[in-house]
């Protein structure tokens, strides 16, 4: 007969177990909401692939997008993608 910390474990990982399945669920929902607001921007005319972008650099605070912008300069610059005289301007 199991003891009564081995039941309550086991309800508690039943439980957590129950819980993850929900949110897993409802992150398929949000998902497919997030691709059907993709689908109309799209609709509407809007380059979906620099919006995914607008919306990654919105989550960076400014110090970040500022020192993740001189970065990429860096390396276009040493690859000669850009000028430093063109980044001057």
């Amino acid at each position: 007969m199991p003891d009564k910390k081995t039941t309550f474990a086991q309800g508690q990982l039943k439980s957590l177990v129950e819980r993850i399945e929900r949110l897993e669920e409802e992150k398929k929902t949000i998902a497919g909401d997030i691709k059907e607001v993709y689908a109309e921007a799209k609709a509407n005319g809007f380059d979906t692939k620099i919006l995914r972008k607008v919306i990654s650099i919105r989550k960076k605070d400014r110090h970040e997008r500022e020192e993740e912008e001189a970065m990429l300069d860096l390396y276009m610059i040493a690859l000669g993608m850009v000028s430093e005289a063109s980044e001057a301007a």
